[in-house]
């Protein structure tokens, strides 16, 4: 667990912070000491979770912006340093995805993806590492997923701008390193959210076949992503610099073709 106070006087600005992964970066943060920015497109949402954070005694500052546009970002993170003093952590959460057979995608399904996960994710990074190389420190993390590796059937659009998320945070953190900046990424499995469940497993058919596929043979919870992530961007982790951190119970390395007997059961003999 990270220690108490970890993020006493740093701001962490999350993006996508009004529902799942998003949400559980920011209440954690604030809980760990940080003064979060929630930047999200619904306001309403991101209202839900400051009221959450201030309850606690927390410190949130709601901040609508849509990060498709270049223009709105800029004036987000300006405003967040302006009202917090600084941006010591970018979490890059939010994301947009659906499955759909590559010769079904029309460009606008391409578009819509490309410009929230990669183009989003580049226009916040940029804009908030200028202030973070003018305060001369940052951490950013990026939210990824390991079938940018390796890809998936329905995921052409959605593993491109992954792979693209993960090739410029490698880039900026040989750029930005000897700046003190630190640029990581973080490629979750499976996580339990209403929206994965509505969106990935909807039957429970779905769900247990992909349960079949990762060893620990349960979803991954908010929790849990939400305290590697952070982990990444304590002090503890100043010496991580362009890691990409797989986190999904060893599912991507799941791929045998053998089946094995189960347990109990013998193998045949040979």
């Amino acid at each position: 667990m990270i220690a108490a106070g970890t993020f006493s006087s740093r701001t962490v600005f999350i993006t996508g912070a009004g529902t799942g992964i998003g949400r559980g970066f920011a209440l954690r943060a604030a809980e760990l000491g940080a003064h979060v920015v929630l930047a999200g497109r619904r306001e309403n949402l991101l209202q839900e979770t400051a009221s959450a954070i201030e309850a606690k005694g927390g410190r949130a500052l709601v901040c609508p912006v849509d990060i498709r546009q270049p223009e709105a970002v800029e004036a987000a993170v300006a405003r967040a340093v302006g009202e917090t003093g600084s941006i010591d952590v970018l979490i890059n959460n939010a994301a947009g995805n659906f499955l759909a057979r590559a010769e079904d995608l029309s460009p606008n399904g391409w578009n819509t993806v490309i410009n929230i996960v990669l183009n989003g994710t580049a226009y916040c990074t940029l804009a908030a590492g200028k202030h973070m190389l003018k305060q001369g420190h940052g951490k950013i993390l990026s939210i990824s997923a390991a079938y940018a590796w390796y890809g998936g059937p329905g995921t052409v659009h959605s593993a491109a701008a992954k792979a693209g998320v993960i090739s410029m945070s490698q880039t900026l953190a040989v750029e930005w390193g000897p700046r003190n900046i630190q640029v990581n990424c973080l490629c979750p499995g499976f996580v339990d959210t209403e929206q994965s469940r509505t969106a990935l497993w909807p039957t429970e058919a779905g769900q247990k076949k992909i349960l079949e596929t990762i060893p620990a043979r349960r979803f991954e919870t908010i929790e849990e992503t939400v305290e590697i992530g952070l982990f990444l961007c304590t002090p503890t982790a100043d010496y991580i610099n362009g890691e990409v951190l797989v986190a999904d119970g060893g599912q991507w390395l799941n791929k045998g073709v053998f089946t094995l007997p189960a347990p109990g059961r013998r193998n045949a003999k040979v």
